[in-house]
């Protein structure tokens, strides 16, 4: 299992990308939520509101998954994977029943 946390704008970009991955079998369930984002770009400090996703789902699919979210956004974002130490064999098991193991072939980025 792993995770994605994803930054967008809108609360409706993780909506329609939630339901784009579940749709490909590409995601067992998804977060998102509103925080505050401090960052600099292009020499100035600025500060907006954020949505933040949490994509749970199988190891291997990350270029399938940042290619859904780049259909929807067009602006630099953080798209970033991190692998839990452990999970539940209920949510677990909820995951390989959803979620097909991906393929070893299966590329780790689009870079």
């Amino acid at each position: 299992m792993v995770f994605y946390y994803i930054t967008l704008n809108k609360d409706e970009e993780a909506r329609q990308i939630s339901r784009d991955l579940f749709a490909q079998k590409l995601a067992v369930c998804a977060n998102w939520f509103p925080i505050t984002c401090a960052y600099v770009w292009e020499g100035e400090i600025c500060e907006e509101p954020e949505i933040v996703l949490i994509v749970k789902t199988q190891a291997g699919y990350r270029s399938r998954i940042e290619s859904v979210i780049q259909s929807y956004i067009t602006y630099t974002n953080c798209i970033a994977e991190w692998v839990p130490n452990g999970v539940n064999s209920g949510f677990q098991n909820w995951l390989n029943s959803v979620v097909p193991f991906a393929s070893s072939s299966e590329p780790d980025s689009l870079d």
